[in-house]
């Protein structure tokens, strides 16, 4: 059995199974005074020490800063009194003061800023040294602020939306759900308490790592304004007969990460596991919060986290769980984020505010996912655009919102938008953009934005269409081929399935039409061939593909596109 399918299957396994698999544990942490050996590419930087050098060295010092920091997409960390190798040598105080002053000046050459994330005392020799960790922070001339999505999942009443109510709002709840008043968008999630749509919320860092949130009456454009990095949460709901919608969060809001929120009172219940089995279908990287830890005892808090600590460590995961307990803690499990491999456990109480400061610090140390370079790239391709939500603006006509996957979008731009029932495409033009609720100009591949496309009729439009570039010629959809991997069902499935897809921001049902040698089970890869039931839709090659049917669940990778035309009907 494939490991990630004990977390969408049964609970219970023959004994047998267990024995025969004997899974190797992860290895714990070194926590010794010494850091892996530093590596060309990536946004860290061993320096031994910075002590007076010389106008050649000093520029060429500053291109290295300007290199680091595009690799990490406006974000450098410097370890100061580190050795390429990763020993700690350390400095004197003396040291360190000047090395940092020289690392403020080569950031001042570039507009960036410094901010000293934690300092450490060195034994050796009889005498304590001292190394710094910095981290440098420039917003790229052509952006207002850094940028992050970070989805927000769990089962229903862990406290999601209470959580992200006390970050953005800056206030604590009352022990009776008032933080998390301002986060829900519809009458009936106020009088129930429960999420049943997508929500989004902004927390804001400045340079020097201060929150920025709603707390003074800021409006969401002062919060962009002030801040030098955004924190955008997509609310997700946790009840499973809102399952599709939090898949659609998922797969068509495109998070960098993943937040799972588990009550410390109740431990991994219902949609605990298939959350998160989802995120790691997905591939997204996950950190865990314990919330609630006022209404129970450390007995009890202690059981749930050994609890998660058994499901992470488990074949299926195979993770690193690493409890946060200090700021130290906070700041080496942001750094070691991209691994793969350590999951950061918080524990919080949005009550009493407990351990708060250390969920926002991990927060503001967050790395961006993508380096400048690959962000780069997908600028440069042609422009694609995913309309997940459609509004009706007095004066801006009719307005879409969504992730602009690839290229660039500007006001005045000339884009073709489908595929419609028909699988045409619809010429458009732009009129003008918002990001977070403030108009501007650009939007770049990896950003959310809003696009107001006029006197477009809105009927015609819906969720799962996109907005191209002209040339590109884009063709739509109704049958594709993907390789597959199912993850759980409980006997097998064969032609004539019928299952919904999710891919991207595309969520349609479709049948199975053809499966390699006739039948697949639980555990298998095979080549299967999907008919969308209702309308074409625009799908690219190399796209991971999800698909569910109750609790039937699979995932894969779209290898080949079937054009559509109006005769093939």
């Amino acid at each position: 059995m494939d490991p990630m399918c004990s977390l969408f299957g049964d609970e219970s396994e023959p004994r047998s199974e267990k024995k025969k698999r004997r899974p190797s544990r992860p290895t714990s942490l070194d926590l010794r005074p010494r850091l892996p050996p530093e590596v060309e590419e990536g946004n860290v930087e061993y320096k031994l020490k910075l002590l007076n050098p010389s106008p050649s060295r000093f520029e060429h010092l500053v291109t290295q800063m300007k290199w680091r920091l595009q690799e990490g997409g406006g974000e450098a960390i410097y370890e100061i009194g580190v050795e390429d190798s990763g020993m700690m040598a350390g400095l004197t105080e003396d040291e360190l003061k000047r090395s940092l002053y020289t690392l403020n000046r080569m950031a001042e050459k570039l507009g960036a800023t410094t901010s000293i994330l934690r300092e450490r005392d060195i034994e050796g020799d009889g005498e304590i040294r001292k190394a710094a960790e910095v981290l440098v922070r420039k917003v790229p001339d052509d952006q207002q602020f850094l940028d992050l999505r970070l989805a927000v999942l769990g089962n229903v009443d862990a406290g999601k939306s209470t959580l992200l109510g006390v970050l953005t709002q800056g206030e604590l709840d009352n022990g009776r759900g008032r933080a998390r008043l301002n986060m829900f968008r519809h009458l009936h999630e106020i009088q129930s308490g429960r999420t049943s749509s997508i929500g989004h919320e902004i927390l804001g860092f400045d340079s020097h790592g201060n929150v920025i949130n709603y707390n003074e009456n800021r409006t969401a454009a002062e919060i962009c304004e002030s801040a030098s990095k955004l924190i955008t949460f997509i609310d997700l709901a946790g009840h499973q007969k809102y399952l599709k919608t939090t898949i659609f969060g998922l797969t068509g809001y495109n998070p960098d990460y993943t937040m799972l929120v588990i009550s410390a009172n109740t431990g991994i219940v219902g949609m605990t596991k298939e959350h998160l089995g989802l995120a790691l279908a997905l591939k997204l990287p996950i950190f865990i919060v314990i919330s609630k830890t006022d209404l129970c005892s450390a007995v009890v808090t202690e059981r749930t986290l050994k609890q998660v600590e058994r499901v992470l460590k488990s074949p299926g995961c195979n993770r690193i769980p690493l409890r946060i307990e200090n700021e130290d803690d906070a700041i080496t499990a942001a750094a070691n984020f991209n691994t793969d491999r350590i999951t950061p456990i918080f524990r919080i109480s949005s009550v009493s505010g407990e351990n708060l400061d250390l969920l926002r610090r991990f927060l503001n140390v967050l790395p961006p996912p993508h380096s400048g370079k690959e962000q780069e790239q997908l600028m440069q391709e042609l422009t694609e655009y995913q309309v997940d939500e459609m509004y009706t603006v007095p004066g801006a006509g009719t307005v879409v919102g969504g992730t602009l996957y690839r290229g660039v979008a500007r006001e005045g731009d000339s884009l073709l938008i489908g595929p419609n029932e028909a699988g045409s495409f619809l010429p458009v033009s732009v009129n003008t953009v918002h990001r977070n609720r403030a108009p501007c100009r650009v939007v770049k591949a990896g950003q959310t934005a809003t696009l107001a496309l006029g006197d477009v009729d809105r009927t015609v439009l819906r969720k799962g269409m996109v907005l191209l570039s002209p040339e590109l010629q884009p063709v739509s959809c109704l049958e594709f081929e993907a390789e597959v991997l199912l993850l759980f069902h409980t006997t097998y499935i064969c032609k004539g399935f019928q299952t919904t897809v999710h891919v991207g921001n595309v969520c349609q049902t479709a049948i199975i039409d053809e499966v390699e040698d006739g039948y697949i089970t639980i555990n298998q890869k095979r080549h299967m061939r999907f008919r969308f039931v209702k309308h074409p839709e625009y799908l690219r090659e190399g796209t991971r593909l999800l698909f569910r049917e109750g609790r039937t669940k699979g995932i894969g990778t779209v290898t080949k596109v079937f054009p559509y035309t109006p005769v093939d009907r």
